[in-house]
Parts: structure tokens; C-alpha cells; sequence
């Protein structure tokens, strides 16, 4: 293999990809990394050494460092079913609190980090929005056509608009305001803006 095959982390038939327990453990220092300094700082070569591995290894199994932390994000995250309680209320509030929600201090913390790493690197902000956002976003609204077809949502409600707003308070209060997410204050924002908005 040449020199430039393997500073670029080419793959070939001698260089398996990275996964299972080795991918998990690069995924758990990309993290470790990313609260500690933030994505700014996060560099390949700094998970690598943090990981006990090559850089080499890194590029082997992601194209670069967006890919990379997105792809640890989502592992913290797991995988996340629909939740489905019967009414609109309850499938909120089942979302968004809990592992993984906006009342994970962890997963919050991360996002903070990532919030000037989105305004600064165009290539992060769209992997980070397509891989990331798109999947919640398509998740809740998922949730809301369902509850358009229990009838609980008015016809002419633009679930364009309503859906980002749960989310935006959240992040507007924890971020701007300094009041963590907690179940209580999802659970208002849910009763006193959401449904009001959507049953008017």
C-alpha cells in the first residue's frame, strides 16, 4: 500500500473496518473529548490518542471529524422507537424527557458544545442537521400526523411551525436563560403552548 493510500485511510482487502467493541470505545472518546474541550478543539488526532488508536484507524471507518461525532451522538442516543401512549400529550412528553431526551444533562452539555461549532463549520452544520436533527424532526412529526388522525389537531394547523417549538423554548431556556429541561417545565410548555396551539 503507498504512503498516500495510508495517510488517507483508503480501505483495502488488509484493512478490515473498524467496528463492534473497537468502534464503540472510539465512540466513547469522541465524547469524552467533545464535553471536555467542545468540537472546536475535538481533533482526529486527539480522539485517536484518547482512544488508543491510529489515525489511520479513525479515517478507516469516518471521512472526517463531523461524521465522526455525529455518528457518537447518536450512539449516546441509541436507537429511538416512536413512542406511541395513545394521545398526542403523552407522546410528547414520553420524546423529550428521558436518555437521550432534552432532560439528559449529558446529551445537553454536547449539544451546547456543538451550538458554535454549527454556526462556524458549514460541512458539520449539514451533516449535523441531515443525520442528527432530521431523524427528531421526522420522528416528531411522525408523532403529530398521528395525532392529526386521532382527530386531537385541528386541519388547518402548519405543523411546520408547531413542531420546532417545543424544542426551541427548551433549548431557548437552557441555553439563553440558564434553566435546565426538566419534566415538570416540558410537560407545561406541552399543556400551556403545544396543545392550545394545535386544538384551537
Amino acid at each position: 500500500m503507498s504512503p498516500q493510500a495510508k495517510e488517507s485511510g483508503t480501505d483495502s482487502p488488509q484493512r478490515p473496518r473498524v467496528e463492534g467493541e473497537r468502534e464503540q470505545e472510539i465512540l466513547s472518546a469522541t465524547l469524552e473529548i467533545l464535553a471536555e474541550v467542545g468540537y472546536d478543539l475535538l481533533t482526529m488526532d486527539r480522539v485517536a490518542a484518547a482512544a488508543k488508536a491510529s489515525k489511520a484507524t479513525l479515517y478507516r471507518r469516518w471521512r472526517g471529524k463531523p461524521e465522526l461525532v455525529i455518528e457518537a451522538l447518536l450512539a449516546h442516543k441509541g436507537e429511538q422507537e416512536i413512542p406511541d401512549t395513545g394521545t398526542l400529550r403523552g407522546d410528547l412528553i414520553a420524546s423529550f424527557c428521558g436518555a437521550g431526551g432534552m432532560t439528559d444533562p449529558r446529551q445537553m452539555a454536547i449539544v451546547g458544545s456543538l451550538i458554535t461549532a454549527i454556526s462556524r463549520d458549514a460541512d458539520f452544520a449539514e451533516v449535523f442537521q441531515r443525520d442528527f436533527v432530521g431523524p427528531k424532526t421526522a420522528r416528531t412529526l411522525a408523532i403529530f400526523q398521528r395525532a392529526r388522525e386521532r382527530g386531537e389537531i385541528a386541519e388547518d394547523v402548519d405543523l411546520d411551525i408547531v413542531i420546532p417549538a417545543l424544542p426551541g423554548i427548551l433549548l431557548h431556556r437552557r441555553f439563553l436563560l440558564g434553566e435546565a429541561p426538566t419534566d415538570d417545565l416540558i410537560t407545561q410548555v406541552v399543556d400551556q403552548v403545544i396543545l392550545p396551539a394545535v386544538t384551537r
